[in-house]
C-alpha cells in the first residue's frame, strides 16, 4: 500500500543493515586524509549494494504492480487509476530511497557503537507500517486492508475478511509474498550467520523465528496496543500514554525488545 510502503522500505533497509551488524562494525574507518575524489565508503559496501538490488528488483516492482492492478486497494481506497502520475513516480522512488536511508542510519548507529538503537530502526519502521495497516488515519486501517474494493470498504462487515482472503488482491499478495519474504529472510539470516561464524549452533530457521518474533511480537504487537489507546483516549492522549507505557515496558534496556533484538544477533543483551 502506498501509505505503508514508505515505512516498510525503511524497515527493510534498516533490518538488512542490522543483519550485517558484525560485518559493518568491523569495517575499517575511512582514512582522514582521503582524496576528495574517493567515493563514499557506503557506495563501496557490498551489503548496501545487495540492499539496493533487493529494493529495486523485488520490493519496488511489487508495489508498482499492486498500484497498477489494484489502485483502490493499494491507496487504502483513497484513490483510483486517475492518480496523478507524479504520485506513482514518487511512490516508486521512495520504495528504494527510504530503504537506502534505513540502511544508512542503521549503519551509522552501528559504527557509533549504538547497537540497540540501531536495532530499533527496524522495529520502529515496522511499527509505523503496522500502525498504518491497523489504525490508519481514521481508525479504519484494518478495514481498508481487508477490503478488496472501495465498495466493500464502504459497506464494511467482519465477514468481508473471509471473502478478502480469496480475492484477487489476496491471491496476488500470496504470490508476491512467496518471493519477497523468503528472499529477504534468506539474505538476512545468511548475513547474521556469517557474522557469528565462530558459533554456528543457531540454524537459519531459528534466526528467522527470532526475526519474526521481533517484527510481529514487537512491532505489530505495539502497533495494535497503540491503536487501542488512540481509540480509547484520542490521538493526543492515546499516543502520550502509549509512549510512556512502551518506554517503561518494552523499549528500556532489559525489556523484551532489548532482549529480542540481542537474540537476533545471537548476543547477550548487555553486549548491545
Amino acid at each position: 500500500m502506498v501509505q505503508v510502503d514508505v515505512f516498510w522500505s525503511y524497515a527493510i533497509g534498516a533490518g538488512l543493515a542490522y543483519a550485517a551488524a558484525r560485518q559493518l562494525t568491523a569495517e575499517p574507518a575511512p582514512a582522514p586524509a582521503a582524496p576528495v575524489t574517493t567515493p563514499p565508503s557506503l557506495l563501496e559496501n557490498r551489503f548496501f549494494t545487495v540492499t539496493v538490488i533487493y529494493l529495486a528488483v523485488f520490493f519496488a516492482p511489487s508495489g508498482l504492480g499492486l498500484l497498477w492492478a489494484f489502485p483502490s486497494w493499494e491507496t487504502m481506497h483513497a484513490g483510483d487509476r486517475n492518480l496523478p502520475t507524479w504520485i506513482a513516480m514518487l511512490f516508486a522512488v521512495t520504495n528504494i530511497t527510504q530503504g537506502m536511508l534505513g540502511f544508512w542510519v542503521t549503519r551509522k548507529l552501528l559504527r557509533a557503537g549504538k547497537t540497540y538503537l540501531a536495532s530499533l530502526q527496524m522495529v520502529i519502521g515496522y511499527f509505523c507500517m503496522f500502525f498504518v495497516l491497523v489504525h490508519g488515519w481514521d481508525g479504519k486501517g484494518y478495514q481498508r486492508f481487508f477490503s478488496a474494493t472501495r465498495e466493500s470498504f464502504l459497506g464494511w462487515k467482519v465477514t468481508h475478511v473471509a471473502s478478502f482472503l480469496v480475492s484477487d488482491v489476496a491471491l496476488t499478495l500470496y504470490g508476491m509474498g512467496l518471493v519477497l519474504l523468503p528472499v529477504l529472510f534468506w539474505v538476512m539470516t545468511g548475513w547474521i550467520g556469517q557474522g557469528r561464524a565462530a558459533d554456528p549452533s543457531i540454524t537459519r530457521f531459528e534466526l528467522a523465528r527470532r526475526l519474526v518474533r521481533l517484527i510481529l511480537g514487537g512491532s505489530l504487537g505495539l502497533a495494535i496496543v497503540a491503536s487501542l489507546f488512540v481509540h480509547l483516549l484520542g490521538w493526543f492522549f492515546g499516543l502520550v500514554v502509549f509512549a510512556i507505557l512502551a518506554q517503561a515496558f518494552a523499549l528500556r534496556r532489559g525489556r523484551f525488545l532489548h532482549t529480542w533484538s540481542a537474540a537476533v544477533l545471537g548476543q547477550e543483551p548487555a553486549a548491545i
